[in-house]
């Protein structure tokens, strides 16, 4: 016998082994399956979905300044500017 039909040999032999394996575990599952007997499903139970509300936001309105408060920025931006640089 060669080598390589000895191989073949071999391939065969592990192929129908595999398929008898398989075989046997389907016939014994189905067995069990039948010992059990009829599958009972589980009615399923609905959750009720929660609606979230939205809530409504109000916008800002923005505030117009005084001529006060409108004069008191424009001082500091004039004197933020005048600084001397290296000045502590």
């Amino acid at each position: 016998m060669s080598h390589a039909s000895m191989l073949k040999a071999r391939r065969q032999h592990q192929k129908n082994r595999k398929l008898l394996e398989v075989a046997a575990k389907q016939a014994k599952r189905l067995a069990k399956q039948a010992l059990a007997g009829p599958a009972v499903k589980k009615e399923k139970v609905k959750k009720e979905k929660v609606k979230r509300e939205k809530v409504k936001t109000e916008k800002v309105k923005k505030v117009k300044l005084t001529k006060e408060e409108v004069g008191r920025q424009d001082a500091k931006k004039s004197s933020a500017g005048t600084g001397k640089k290296g000045a502590s």
